[in-house]
């Protein structure tokens, strides 16, 4: 028995879900104030096959408490808020200074002048804040859960089942079952971990470069208002090396035309987040192939585990339903991002000299993601890089030059009146489309009142029956008519 209790918890962590997540995972759990006396108890931990059911039930109550006693559904965000937190400062968080929070504010304030020129949109209410790193990630968690949570919970939960399944085969005895379900039971409360570490190395990723509170496209706060990440501007400005106070200028315009976005078209939040909920409720779990790739992993290697988890081995598969949610998801953060270029060129061109060049290293860092958006992907299924947004800029740039800005905006009125997937991929004909359109919607409602009045179709030929043969009418006030009795 090693003189630390937490050594052997760290060794079978490390051997499930690798050296990095298990230290930082340790690192929690000595936070949280646990018992080591108690942890000291359970012998032979490295081996969990070895372990007896009084250890087994020992090291699941202990497992339960330490990994999803305090957190809420199939995914454990309590460690992975530590974890993303643990990450986002691994490369240092300075604290916002008040020369910093002062820089911050006045960038945004002057970005709300500039864009009042770009937009009919007033600027959005809420205050105008200077983040660090981790308040970022704190201030943008409860969002992420909105986003991940119903993917996570179902994938988890179809992993877990599998493995039970698997352990159970194992069972040859009534003590074996007993034994195998508890580990059954400690599999399921792992694999929790195991999603809530991974999503908070990559929620702490994202926080590292981060630049403002839309930088993924999506309102990552619950709450209206405009922030940046000081640390990371002066960051992103370095490796432009370009001029930190344009650069400021630029990322704070583009906060603020987003976050007017957000706050003036009510229906934008709710139908992006119905979108990934759309796609949550699509899940379809292929248990067969599930429970066929269990069975090439060994219970008792949890290094195979770790890989399978890795691998995106158990990944949910796509369905028709999940496809088009992607489609809509996509087709609304492109209209976002194409929207919020177009406005931020057309307030930063009379101001700024870089703005053209940062417009474009902003859209190429966006095309390329990174490590932790390609995490997201993998465990998820989700991606925040929407692939038309040149389109979409094509788009409201053509729609501001013929219309003007209030025209343009005006497309954002209602979910019905937004270009379609279709439409943006043909944006030079988009005008031309809606008015092809339109005009048949005219002829329709005309051809329905002439329906409802008796007159639709058959006014002309009605009066061409009535001219009888030869085109002569039949006149009954002649003679022979005014000799017939009456009826």
């Amino acid at each position: 028995m090693s003189e630390d209790p937490f050594e052997e918890i760290e060794q079978m962590l490390a051997a499930m879900f690798g050296p990095q997540m298990a230290a930082d995972a340790v690192g929690a759990l000595r936070a949280s104030g646990v018992d080591p006396n108690q942890l000291a108890q359970m012998s032979g931990m490295g081996d969990l096959s070895k372990l007896t059911p009084a250890q087994l039930g020992g090291l699941q109550a202990q497992m339960q408490q330490l990994f999803t006693g305090a957190g809420t559904g199939a995914v454990n965000w309590n460690m992975g808020q530590d974890l993303a937190l643990r990450t986002v400062r691994s490369d240092g968080d300075p604290v916002v200074t008040a020369a910093e929070a002062e820089q911050t504010r006045s960038a945004l304030a002057v970005a709300d002048l500039w864009l009042d020129a770009a937009t009919d949109f007033m600027p959005a209410p809420g205050p105008r804040e200077a983040w660090s790193r981790s308040q970022w990630v704190e201030r943008t968690l409860p969002v992420w859960k909105d986003v991940c949570a119903p993917v996570a919970d179902a994938a988890t939960s179809a992993l877990a089942n599998a493995l039970e399944h698997q352990i159970g085969r194992l069972s040859d005895s009534d003590a074996a079952a007993a034994q195998m379900g508890a580990l059954g039971k400690l599999m399921r409360s792992m694999a929790g971990t195991a999603f809530g570490l991974q999503l908070g190395q990559a929620i702490g990723e994202l926080g590292r470069e981060a630049v403002a509170a839309t930088d993924v496209g999506l309102p990552l706060t619950r709450e209206p208002g405009t922030a940046l990440v000081p640390t990371n501007v002066a960051a992103f400005a370095a490796e432009l090396e370009a001029d930190a106070e344009q650069v400021r200028l630029f990322l704070a315009v583009r906060e603020a035309a987003a976050a007017r976005l957000y706050a003036h078209v009510p229906w934008l939040r709710s139908q992006l987040l119905a979108a990934v909920e759309a796609y949550a409720r699509g899940i379809v779990i292929d248990v067969d192939a599930v429970e066929q790739a269990v069975a090439q992993v060994d219970p008792n290697d949890p290094e195979a585990i770790r890989a399978a988890l890795e691998s995106g081995m158990f990944a949910p598969q796509e369905t028709d339903a999940q496809k088009e949610a992607l489609e809509n998801l996509e087709t609304l953060l492109a209209l976002v991002e194409g929207w919020v270029e177009v406005v931020s060129a057309r307030a930063l061109a009379p101001h700024l000299p870089l703005a053209v060049a940062l417009r474009e290293m902003v859209r190429r860092r966006r095309v390329q993601g990174g490590p932790a958006e390609q995490v997201f992907s993998r465990l998820i299924g989700l991606e925040f890089r929407p692939r038309r947004v040149r389109e979409a800029a094509r788009l409201w740039e053509k729609l501001g030059a013929e219309l003007g800005d209030a025209e343009r905006d005006a497309f954002w009125r209602h979910p019905d009146v937004v270009p379609t997937a279709a439409e943006l991929a043909h944006p030079d004909d988009f005008l031309t489309m809606r008015r092809a359109a339109q005009e048949m919607d005219a002829q329709m409602d005309a051809d329905l009142a002439s329906l409802l009045d008796g007159t639709l179709g058959y006014a002309d030929g009605a009066k061409d029956a009535d001219a009888g043969p030869g085109g002569q009418g039949t006149d009954r006030s002649d003679d022979d008519s005014a000799d017939e009795p009456d009826a």
